[in-house]
């Protein structure tokens, strides 16, 4: 049986489905700072060759998450990664769910299987998540392991190689329902080991939450050699 319809309200407004569209056709604006206060940094622009807006349909396979456990994104079940930023993970939790079909628009890449999103409509719950540009509040400082994280060793195979809103290599998920990050240029260093299929074992701090368990990684590699039968 199909979930019941419902509003999400997004910067006061309640979106509908008829709402999605025309809020998705339109570029995210940041918001304005009162007179004269210093102006926030305008939103990064995706790589350039990721600027022609497009739409696609698809079934929602898992939820991606940041180092701090926010979700940021989802991976469909055609291997095609949304990136969604990560101040919009309780707007994302309660319009989507994993197996609903979604409609993504926003910047889809060329030479990764990724599309940053500016909107999601959920077709099962009729919500929808539009980027209206970044928060105006602090972020957490990076690097600082958050309170219930544990310093953990583990190994996996990877399932599909994970990228930031740049395109840039940042991470992978695995198929054991983990989801491991590193810093771009880490990444790019241990790119091999994240190709799927790969089996990697991975130390770093895990959170575990509600949506899965995140990796914020310090190494990888690969596992060690068992000795040959004598």
């Amino acid at each position: 049986m199909k979930r019941a319809s419902r509003l999400l309200l997004v910067g006061g407004i309640a979106l509908t489905s008829a709402a999605f569209a025309d809020l998705a056709s339109a570029q995210p604006a940041p918001p304005q700072a009162p007179p004269g206060a210093r102006q926030p940094p305008p939103p990064a622009t995706p790589h350039a060759e990721a600027q022609q807006l497009t739409e696609i349909q698809g079934i929602v396979q898992r939820f991606t998450l940041a180092p701090r456990g926010e979700l940021d994104g989802f991976l469909l079940a055609d291997g095609v990664q949304v990136h969604v930023p990560p101040h919009l993970s309780a707007e994302l939790a309660v319009a989507v769910r994993p197996r609903d079909a979604v409609s993504v628009r926003g910047y889809r890449f060329e030479t990764v299987p990724l599309i940053v999103a500016i909107a999601v409509r959920d077709a099962d719950t009729n919500q929808s998540v539009v980027d209206r540009g970044p928060p105006q509040r602090p972020t957490p400082p990076p690097n600082v392991p958050l309170e219930g994280a544990r310093e953990t060793t583990l190994a996996g195979r990877v399932q599909a190689p994970l990228y930031g809103p740049a395109g840039d290599l940042n991470g992978a998920a695995l198929e054991n329902d983990v989801i491991l990050r590193l810093p771009p240029a880490a990444s790019y260093q241990f790119a091999e080991l994240l190709a799927p299929g790969k089996a990697i074992v991975a130390r770093g701090w895990m959170l575990t939450t509600a949506f899965g368990r995140v990796v914020d990684a310090q190494d990888v590699s690969a596992p060690a050699m068992a000795p040959p039968d004598r």
